[in-house]
């Protein structure tokens, strides 16, 4: 698992880049988002364009990812492709979740 952060203004991003988020990087996963929001600002937007394929255990680290930024910190999804999307509306993770088309979308507000 590879993630990348960035800050834009009061804004943390942090870029999956990689094509799956399951069981075999869930614990990888965590770790690498604890280590990149640690100290961060009050929003961080997960950016999963490059994300092909989830399954219960990256949605449980996504969910984890989110606790652990703790109280008044907020954890946004952007840059869903399909299949993914599919996955967090069919396991009502749209409702945990705001969840946005694009980083740009995200950034100004534009929910999908």
């Amino acid at each position: 698992m590879f993630l990348s952060s960035t800050q834009r203004g009061d804004t943390c991003i942090v870029a999956v880049n990689a094509e799956r988020i399951d069981a075999a990087v869930a614990i990888k996963f965590k770790e690498d988002m604890r280590t990149e929001t640690a100290n961060g600002p009050d929003r961080v937007i997960l950016d999963l364009s490059a994300v092909k394929f989830i399954d219960s255990s990256g949605l449980g680290a996504i969910v984890a990812s989110m606790k652990q930024l703790g109280e008044g910190r907020k954890l946004d999804l952007a840059g869903l492709t399909p299949l993914v999307d599919k996955v967090l509306r069919l396991t009502r993770m749209d409702t945990v979740f705001t969840l946005f088309p694009s980083i740009d979308d995200a950034m100004i507000g534009l929910e999908g």
